[in-house]
Formats: C-alpha cells, structure tokens, sequence
C-alpha cells in the first residue's frame, strides 16, 4: 500500500497513516457485512483511481476471485465511487453487477479524515447465498452500518486506540450489541457461552453488560466501577475478565454513526485455555531459570570447597591441578548463571566468553593481555556449555605452556560465525609447539578435554598448529544446531 499510495496519489504520510490505520481494523466491517472490501483512491491527477488494499470477510463467500490491489480505473467507469468521492456520502443505489454468473451488490463508502475524503472503500457483497437472515446476520449488518456511516464521518477508526488484530476478539469469536444505556440487546451464541464460563447462569439480553460482568468478576473494589464503565461500551477499550472458571477477552466500540452515541458493539473470546497455557509455561520457565540458578551456586560452593582445599595442599602439582578444577567448575558456572536470567535456554554467548577471558587471565596478571574479537552470537545451552568449558582449556592452556615465567604476550580469540558453522580461533604470541606435536594424540588433560568435547559432544572439528609468526593457533569449526 505504501508503495501504491506514494506513486499514484497525493496523499502525504499522515493521510498514509490513517489510511493503514483503517486497514487494520476493517477486517470487522468485512466480516460484519458479509462483503469484500476495496480501498480505492485517487490518483494525484484525478483521473483515474488505484486500488491500495483489499479484504474479503470470513463470515461468507467472497465476490472476488482474483486479487484486485494495483488495478487502476478511469474515473467515471464506476459511477458509485465517483459519487462517494465528489458527495462525501454512502452510495447505494444501483442494480447488482454480474461476475461471472454471480450477482454482487456493490456500495461505495468515502473514507473521510479531518473533513477531507481520501478515497473509497468498495463494499462488494455477493448475493448468490443470500437467504432470509437470521437474529445474528441481521445484528451483524445493522453494526457494519453504523461502522460504515463512523468511517464515512471520519469518526471510525479511533486514533489513540491502536489495537493487535492477530489477538483481539473477532466478530465469530462473540459478539454483543448493546444499546445506548449499555443494556445487552443481541448476544450470540459464542458471547453467551463465554459468559456461561464465567460463571452467569442466565440470558444477557435485558441485562446491563457493565454490572452483570463486575458482578462476575472478583471484588476488587473500586476497580469495579471502572469495569462497569469498560463494559458499557463508553469508551474504545479492549480488557480482560476473569471470573468462575474462564477468562474472556473483550473489545469494546463504542458506535455514533450520526455523531450521538446509540449504542455498543462489544467483540470477546473465550482465552481461558490460553491464559492456562501461559501460565503453565511461566510457571515452567520460572522453574527451569530457578534449577539454573541452584546449579550455578552449587558449582559455585564446589569452586570454593577445591579452592579452599587448594591452600591447604603443600605440592605445588597439586594445587595447581586444584586451581585448573576450579576454573573449570567456573566457567560451566557462569553458562548457569546467565541461564538463569534468560526466558529460554538460548544465552548470548559474547558475554560468557568475555567473562571466561576474565578469569583465566588470573592465572598470569599483567603479563599476557587476552582479547576477543567477533562475534558468537546468540547459542543453545547444549553449545554453550561445553564451548565454555573448552575455551578455559584452550586459554589456560596457552598461558601455562605458550608464555615463560616472567614472559609477557598475546592471546586472541577470533569468532567467524556462518550461517550453519561457527569458528574458532584461539591464538597466542608465545613459544610454539614442541616438535612433532600431534594435536589429534598428544596433550595433557585440558587438551583431552577439549577434543572429547569438540568431536564427541559438540560434533566439531578441532586443530592445532603453529601460528603464521610465532606462537600456537587453534581452530575449532562446530555446528550452529546439537
């Protein structure tokens, strides 16, 4: 439609606005009406229209078999739009056109916005399946008229009330028309269901929509008053109930099709197993981020049991070896603990690896700068798990063996991330591999623990070789999917 609007019409970006603000309510005037909808305007000479957008209705067939945005028409093939556009008014007259066999009848409704018509909509109703019309269909088209003649006026859609079509209540979802006071004059089967599940146990119609739902609502004091208000259609809102054993979504539209409120056309749907469903999965989630939340600080009194132990040892190798645990235990800690505070179990993993940078550093403070570059993006917790673990071991192992005491240098860690691999590259300035190192055989523990983890659980591939200059680089290349 933007792109219809800008090339063919004068219209300026608030008319554009008002103009898709239309669009995304008008479903319920197709629907209400039983017809296709049309938006036809102008062209900037006025010579011809374009056809900007199109809706056919859920509620019965449509008269439109082909796909009717982009035409143009000269101006005076359609009498009824030219009326609509030059009168300002709702056009009617006219016999019913034939296509293809089947007999349309067509209406022409101005859509006007701060006392200017913009264009008009083309309300097409195919009469093929036309039948003596029930309580419903006839409620139904009586609500699409007076929607019709807010539209023509300018008064419908509601500016300040933006609404999501995708989750608000449709017409086939419940409907209740209201009359000026906000007593009930028409429920459909649908509404009054919703309203059974609530907990009403009597017809609607007759009753005041306002009271009857506070009553059936919990106490909430003076809440309450300004649900009887919701209900009563004063005001375009859209609110949930809950009460006895459901939950309803309702919309309220208030209706002034000459300017003077005569009454409300409420829309609802029966949510109540949705909200159960949300609920659960809250519940769900809340449980999950709470098991990581436990396991990170178990791993984390782990962490300070081996360290503690660590100051008590009197071997050096074996203190070491306590410290090397430790980080371990730590850097699947801190997967944990950013688990925790993440809805799903995805975690952005830039910020684990820059934490884990943080911690092996201690090892060499000062001496040996660690930097990351790139991007991991976001990752599954079956990636980010042993990618952490394997990343400690790669950069403590660079700083253990790569630098001398006293020796000072670089670690870089590089991360190219494709569409379905995700590499790796850990690199240091220091002394390089001893000769005839075979990164698929030799190695101590961390480097076992970092081919166990890359090949068997991570289902990667794992090298490491002399870097360009000087040094050691290790390239790891891992699928994005477990």
């Amino acid at each position: 439609m933007n792109d219809l609007v800008r090339e063919h019409t004068a219209l300026d970006a608030s008319d554009l606005e008002w103009l898709h603000l239309l669009v995304s309510e008008w479903q319920l005037l197709s629907d209400l009406s039983f017809a296709d909808l049309v938006l036809w305007v102008p062209t900037r000479d006025g010579s011809r229209y374009v056809s900007v957008a199109q809706m056919r209705p859920n509620t019965g067939p449509t008269s439109y078999q082909d796909d009717m945005v982009g035409h143009l028409v000269p101006r005076g093939r359609r009498p009824l739009l030219d009326a609509a556009l030059d009168e300002g008014r709702i056009v009617r007259e006219g016999d019913p056109e034939w296509r293809e066999e089947v007999p349309v009848r067509v209406e022409s409704i101005p859509v006007r916005r701060d006392g200017r018509v913009l264009g008009v909509i083309a309300r097409n109703t195919n009469l093929l399946t036309v039948r003596t019309p029930s309580r419903l269909e006839l409620t139904y088209l009586q609500s699409a008229s007076d929607l019709a003649q807010m539209i023509a006026a300018g008064a419908f859609p509601f500016p300040a009330e933006q609404v999501d079509m995708d989750a608000s209540p449709r017409a086939g979802d419940g409907l209740i028309r209201l009359d000026a006071d906000g007593i009930v004059q028409y429920a459909s089967p649908n509404a009054l269901s919703a309203y059974h599940r609530l907990g009403l146990a009597a017809d609607l119609v007759g009753h005041h929509l306002g009271k009857a739902t506070a009553e059936l609502a919990p106490a909430r004091g003076p809440v309450d008053e300004a649900l009887v208000k919701l209900a009563s259609g004063w005001a375009p809102r859209e609110f949930e109930v809950e009460g006895g054993d459901g939950v309803i979504q309702l919309r309220a539209i208030p209706l002034k099709p000459k300017g003077v409120h005569t009454g409300s056309l409420v829309l609802l749907r029966d949510v109540t197993e949705l909200r159960r469903r949300e609920r659960e999965l809250m519940t769900k989630d809340a449980t999950i981020r709470e098991i990581h939340h436990r396991v990170k600080n178990n791993l984390q009194t782990v962490a300070a049991l081996l360290r503690l132990q660590a100051r008590r040892m009197d071997s050096d190798s074996a203190r070491e070896a306590l410290e090397e645990a430790v980080r371990r235990v730590g850097s699947i800690a801190i997967v944990h603990e950013t688990l925790s505070q993440t809805l799903d179990e995805r975690v952005e993993f830039d910020e684990i690896a820059d934490r884990v940078l943080a911690m092996v550093a201690e090892i060499s403070p000062g001496r040996v700068t660690a930097r990351r570059s790139g991007r991991f993006g976001i990752l599954t917790a079956e990636i980010a798990t042993p990618l952490s673990m394997v990343l400690t071991e790669l950069l403590q192992n660079a700083l253990e063996h790569g630098f001398g005491p006293g020796e000072s240098g670089s670690v870089d860690i590089t991360a190219t991330r494709g569409r379905e691999l995700i590499t790796i590259t850990v690199q240091d300035d220091g002394r390089g591999l001893p000769p005839g190192f075979d990164a698929q055989q030799a190695g101590n523990l961390g480097l076992q623990i970092v081919r166990t983890l890359v090949v068997g659980e991570l289902g990667g591939t794992f090298d490491m070789l002399p870097a360009p200059v000087r040094g050691t680089r290790v390239i790891l290349e891992l699928p994005l999917e477990s």
